[in-house]
């Protein structure tokens, strides 16, 4: 159950990222009540999980999953570069992912 509550943890940190780009630095106000939102939502459920999860698991799949959406966002939404090198560079961060979570089976 942990784990399902820090993958969804990590969707809402894709979603206030998303809202914080959208906000222009906090001008527009629907972008930043829903970044707020959603930032409270992420941080709640990460903390939650935390109860079961090691920490260093925990916050690097959290953060993992905010870092692999937003940049799928960021190509898909906002016409961002999918060069090569960022890529390779997210490809490892999806390998560091699964290494966490298979470092510690019984969790």
């Amino acid at each position: 159950m942990a784990w399902l509550v820090i993958t969804i943890a990590g969707l809402f940190e894709v979603i206030w990222a998303y809202f914080m780009k959208q906000s222009q630095g906090f001008t527009r106000i629907l972008p930043t009540i829903i970044m707020f939102v959603t930032m409270f939502t992420s941080f709640g459920l990460l903390s939650w999980s935390m109860k079961f999860l090691p920490l260093g698991n925990a916050y690097a799949v959290w953060t993992g999953i905010g870092i692999i959406g937003s940049f799928i966002v960021g190509i898909v939404f906002l016409k961002e570069p999918a060069n090569f090198i960022r890529i390779v560079a997210v490809s490892l961060i999806i390998a560091g992912i699964i290494l966490m979570k298979l470092s510690n089976k019984n969790v």
